[in-house]
């Protein structure tokens, strides 16, 4: 039987207090009073999907090592963490998110983004760059300027260390998200029935990376990290970058 997902450990709680101050900047960030209104909520939108898009690059990255998707198969190293960087994925590419309808995220954003309006050609058109075999900078030219320089973060990260992609993962997106994402639902409430899609997307988030993601990614970083001072110390610097880097997007877009 695969264990679930342990409590945080010393370490971690380490990790957590020392990017607390960074973490609390950006659920308390004045971007969420301005999304109540659809022209601002749209120009959002525009932006932010590039950080749902690039999500899936770390997470990609830490499935990619941590288990065989290679042929011919190899039996992955670490059973554990096989197991649960695939639950992660199985949520996050393939969510049931309405009774018998599967998704990516990715896609169900791009769903609430018709809906509400919000401008898809820039994401679609650096996709469609990307399968031409433009390289990533010719791509992003498509993206607003604020959405360029996180991907470009991002893309980076997945260069790093195993532990250093994981605690990137856990602090800057699964911890943090949520309580990013409550701000955000409460927002966008009034607006009804053009952001239907969009709640969904936002509930679906809370709820998993909330809960059994969450935890999932927490166990992750402890377990790769062990009792190895240097890799906490490496995983605390990749953390603040991406925090920093997430507070960067959120910062240019409120100035957009």
């Amino acid at each position: 039987m695969i264990p679930a997902a342990r409590p945080p450990t010393p370490p971690l709680d380490r990790l957590l207090d020392s990017t607390s101050s960074l973490r609390q900047s950006l659920v308390e960030h004045a971007i969420y009073t301005r999304l109540s209104k659809l022209p601002a909520l749209r120009a959002f939108m525009r932006a932010h999907v590039f950080a749902v898009w690039d999500f899936m690059s770390l997470l990609k990255t830490l499935q990619r090592r941590l288990t065989c998707v290679e042929v011919p198969w190899m039996p992955p190293p670490d059973i554990i963490c096989a197991r649960w960087i695939n639950e992660i994925v199985l949520g996050e590419e393939t969510d049931e998110v309405r009774p018998g309808e599967y998704r990516s995220h990715f896609d169900l954003y791009l769903e609430a983004m018709r809906e509400t309006g919000a401008d898809t050609t820039p994401v679609l058109r650096m996709l469609e760059s990307l399968r031409s075999g433009a390289p990533l900078d010719t791509a992003l030219e498509h993206a607003p300027h604020a959405a360029r320089a996180f991907v470009r973060h991002t893309l980076a990260l997945t260069q790093a260390s195993t532990h250093e992609v994981a605690a990137a993962f856990l602090l800057g997106r699964e911890q943090l998200l949520p309580s990013v994402f409550e701000h955000m639902l409460q927002a966008v409430e009034p607006l009804g029935e053009p952001c239907a899609s969009l709640r969904l997307y936002l509930e679906r988030h809370i709820l998993l990376d909330g809960g059994e993601h969450g935890a999932n990614a927490a166990s992750l970083l402890s377990r790769l990290c062990g009792e190895d001072s240097r890799k906490w110390s490496e995983a605390e610097a990749a953390a603040l970058s991406a925090l920093s880097a997430r507070r960067a997007l959120w910062d240019g877009v409120f100035e957009a």
